[in-house]
């Protein structure tokens, strides 16, 4: 741990607050007019998942809190957690699905993810941009839906379910991407 000034904070650092360590997801300098400067955060508390803003006087010390990323890959899941493997020492972490529960249905088998470790305790998780996944269920398109750009609800193999469009079979493989979690193409 290590305080420094409010205007040496950068977006993706951890920092503690009030007892509450968080991630700061933005942040903003501002000077107004004849008034002392100050920096505005908005950090995602690891605790609660909520985001909070938080404003810091020019010359405040702020604790920035040392994290450590690593790149993990899912390996399965089950009721004691989510469970992840370093690919170069083959060691085992598990996160508690508090953590995950809302990435969970975009989690394949071997997905490459990054971890942020504070004190050795994984805290938060982050997946690559776009993800392949392949379809568990489609329903048939209607012969002569075709209109413009018509969509049908498919399963993927995590049980999420998207809208793709009507030319998508059981067994291809579609792009998604994973931060809305929406249909990007075919793989």
């Amino acid at each position: 741990m290590a305080f420094v000034p409010s205007t040496n904070l950068r977006k993706g650092q951890a920092i503690k607050v009030n007892g509450e360590l968080g991630l700061i997801l933005e942040l903003e300098h501002r000077t107004p007019g004849n008034l002392n400067g100050f920096v505005q955060v908005i950090m995602r508390s690891f605790n609660s998942g909520k985001s909070k803003d938080f404003r810091f006087n020019a010359s405040e010390k702020v604790d920035v809190i040392e994290v450590d990323r690593q790149k993990l890959e899912f390996s399965y899941s089950d009721n004691t957690g989510f469970h992840f493997m370093n690919p170069e020492t083959y060691e085992t972490t598990t996160m508690p699905g508090n953590l995950v529960d809302d990435l969970k249905d975009m989690l394949i088998e071997n997905l490459q993810v990054e971890v942020l470790f504070i004190e050795n305790n994984p805290v938060s998780l982050d997946l690559p941009p776009s993800i392949i996944m392949e379809v568990k269920e489609a329903p048939e398109g209607v012969k002569g839906d075709s209109a413009n750009n018509v969509q049908k609800a498919v399963t993927l193999i995590t049980g999420k379910i998207v809208q793709a469009p009507l030319f998508i079979k059981t067994g291809d493989k579609l792009i998604i991407d994973s931060r809305t979690g929406k249909y990007m193409g075919r793989a």
